[in-house]
């Protein structure tokens, strides 16, 4: 805007400068004009009555010019003034025609411009009267008129100057402050301030940045609220959130993605990939969804992740002005976990339920083929099919019992319960057991606690951990037990002196159908449910089971439960 300004006003001061030409030129023609109509009008009245030569000279003096007589043969008669003529001037020779002219000529010695007019003589031995003056007081007067009009159109300049470098400024600070409101439009500190409002066109521009201000307001609480959502919603997702550029760097990363890998929290944003995950398998998928725009579905294992397996699904960022690849990957180590179970759960039911199904099957054909009749073999076949038929009998019982424990039902609502009293009740169940094994039941230290939980849960878990303790002791062995608080929570020990549980196998004794002794459990009747039942009723309670054995020493298994107090 300056420079714009400075432009308009050396184009006024040429426009001022070019008019005060125009106006002193247009002043000197004027009075040229006007000069020579006077000068005509006096040689007309002089040409109509000749004066006498003193007459001349007064009238010379009178309109301030020379005055030249010549006859019809173009001799000078008379001259008065100070310019002298010739006849032979060109305004002379055309009134010797009969014509008044008029001429402006220089001067070559003084350089002067004069003003000459001739007019014809009637009736007179003269024929051309011609008067010549000096223009150089017109010009004199217009150079006045030039420099006086040239003094005002400064004096004007100046003013404007004045006026404009005053409104430059004006315009410049509220221009200025408009910028810095409009710099800051997002800070909500600037937004709020009021702007000065004029009736103009920075007037009407603060304004609508007001009302701009106002609305970015609105829509950055809206951004901002949505922002905070958003980041809430993917760092609260159990599923890792990954978004890389085109170059492979990390823009984004949730928690649930840096836990999963064991990276430190939070992770940088720009760091490459590559330092970040060592899995060439993601690597590849994300590669391959930025290369070719589309989806891309995987299941991987990350080894950077503890081995665990991951559903990655990944694919380009709809709508962003970066090129770049969101992964969502999706923990499905447990799902596969538990999938293995229950292809090893049905595998281990079939296996389970076959050997009891083909005992009883073959025995009964046995039967029906005529052994029904043999006296010395037939109850003993009768026997096997009703030892066998309890034993499927016991597997569906444990099979519905966990049914009920996973789902939670059954066996009552949880309430306080004498653990002492459940614990006595269970000794009472397996005491013909051990009577038959010549196991002896040994009670160590035995306080009177209280839990929460079911009354008929807790006495099975008992008759479980004491049958096993009294089938898997040697002969004329025991069984101890104790029962006392500590830390607030009740600890119950059973411990048997019998062959005890290999090393290798102590991970997977809670695991259904898992037998450590395959043929020694088959023998004394076991369904290989018996302990997973136990944690699941113990962990329903709040508790945990643990045991301690050696090859040889015997086992000894350690529940501990809330107590109330």
């Amino acid at each position: 805007m300056k420079k714009r300004i400075i432009a308009g006003l050396v184009l006024l001061a040429a426009f001022l400068i070019a008019v005060d030409f125009y106006v002193a030129h247009f002043v000197f023609r004027e009075q040229s004009a006007s000069l020579e109509r006077q000068l005509t009008i006096q040689a007309q009245m002089l040409a109509a009555q000749l004066p006498s030569d003193a007459s001349i000279r007064d009238a010379a003096t009178r309109a301030q010019a020379s005055v030249t007589i010549v006859d019809r043969n173009g001799a000078v008669l008379t001259q008065a003034g100070q310019i002298i003529q010739s006849a032979d001037q060109p305004e002379i020779r055309e009134a010797l025609n009969g014509r008044v002219a008029s001429a402006i000529r220089k001067d070559i010695a003084s350089g002067e411009e004069f003003l000459y007019i001739a007019a014809p003589v009637s009736n007179a031995p003269a024929a051309v009267i011609s008067l010549a003056t000096s223009l150089e007081p017109g010009r004199a007067r217009s150079a006045a008129l030039f420099y006086r009009l040239l003094a005002i159109f400064l004096i004007a300049l100046a003013l404007a100057a004045a006026f404009s470098y005053w409104l430059l400024n004006s315009l410049t600070r509220r221009a200025a402050r408009l910028e810095d409101y409009a710099e800051h439009l997002l800070d909500p500190n600037v937004a709020v301030q009021d702007l000065p409002i004029e009736n103009d066109a920075l007037g009407a521009l603060a304004q609508s940045l007001q009302r701009t201000a106002a609305r970015f307001g609105k829509l950055v609480e809206t951004l901002e609220l949505e922002g905070a959502r958003r980041e809430t919603i993917l760092a609260s997702m159990l599923e890792g959130v990954l978004v890389v550029n085109k170059d492979l760097r990390v823009t984004f990363c949730n928690d649930s993605f840096a836990r999963a890998i064991g990276a430190r929290i939070p992770v940088a944003a720009g760091i490459a990939l590559l330092e970040l995950v060592r899995d060439p398998a993601l690597i590849e998928i994300l590669a391959q969804a930025l290369a070719t725009g589309g989806r891309v579905e995987k299941r991987i294992t990350l080894l950077s992740a503890a081995d665990h397996s991951f559903e990655v699904l990944a694919g380009p960022l709809a709508g962003s002005p970066q090129p770049g690849a969101l992964a969502i990957l999706h923990d499905v180590t447990q799902l596969e976990r538990l999938e293995r179970v229950r292809k090893d759960f049905v595998a281990n039911v079939s296996h389970e339920l076959r050997t009891p199904l083909a005992a009883i099957r073959g025995y009964a054909e046995t039967l029906l083929d005529g052994a029904i009749d043999d006296r010395e073999n037939n109850r003993k076949f009768l026997e096997i099919i009703m030892r066998q038929a309890t034993r499927l009998t016991n597997i569906a019982a444990d099979l519905l019992t966990l049914s009920e424990l996973e789902s939670n039902a059954g066996a009552g609502q949880p309430h306080l319960v004498s653990v002492s009293a459940v614990l006595e009740s269970a000794l009472r169940t397996v005491e013909p057991s051990a009577q038959t094994r010549g196991i002896t039941l040994k009670s160590g230290k035995i306080d009177d606690v209280k839990v929460n939980g079911r009354e008929l849960r807790l006495e099975q878990v008992f008759v479980n951990l004491l049958d096993n303790a009294i089938k898997f002791s040697r002969p004329n062995g025991e069984v101890l037990i104790e029962v006392q608080p500590v830390d607030g929570k009740a600890r119950i020990s059973i411990a048997d002196s019998g062959i005890g549980i290999p090393s290798e196998d102590l991970p997977r004794i809670f695991e259904r159908f898992y037998r450590v002794d395959k043929a020694r459990s088959r023998d004394v009747g076991g369904t290989g449910l018996g302990l997973s039942i136990v944690k699941h009723v113990i962990e329903q309670m709040g508790g945990t089971v643990a045991v301690d054995s050696r090859l040889g020493q015997g086992s000894r298994f350690t529940i501990t439960v809330p107590c109330v107090l």
